[in-house]
């Protein structure tokens, strides 16, 4: 076998295993750029969003608890975690650009892989095989999950 239908072989493989991971890494992280996964004053997410989020970051299908909001009472020192005063300021620019250029990949992402997905199940020569990498990607996280 030429080593590049070796490599096109183990590329299509690899990919079909990884493709259910990949996609939701890419869709929860463009939820998380946004803060779309955790309440704020005036906002709660759906509560699979909030799990999917606490899954994508603390490998937990559960939400978070919740505790009861301390007085502050501390000084913030630097690379503290931000006050209400710090939430009311602006964001920069530069966050608020990147924040939707990194949308821009994952959404490209999602469509990259989306379409080998598609290409991959649709060629002539897709087996079995393919059909039962594709389900253990999907599977075998949800296995581990469960346990």
């Amino acid at each position: 076998m030429p080593v590049t239908l070796l490599i096109r072989r183990i590329h299509l493989y690899v990919g079909l295993l990884i493709a259910p991971s990949v996609l939701f890494f890419a869709l929860t992280g463009a939820l998380q750029l946004f803060g779309l996964h955790e309440a704020r004053d005036g906002y709660r997410p759906a509560p699979v969003v909030e799990r999917l989020g606490e899954l994508h970051k603390n490998q937990r299908f559960a939400l978070k608890e919740t505790r009861p909001e301390a007085p502050a009472l501390h000084v913030a020192l630097p690379g503290s975690a931000p006050t209400k005063e710090d939430a009311e300021a602006p964001t920069p620019l530069r966050e608020i650009l990147l924040k939707w250029t990194f949308l821009s990949v994952a959404l490209g992402l999602v469509l990259s892989t989306g379409l080998g997905l598609w290409i991959a199940l649709t060629s002539p020569r897709t087996t079995a095989n393919h059909w039962i990498l594709l389900a253990f990607g999907v599977l075998l996280p949800l296995a581990i999950l469960v346990l």
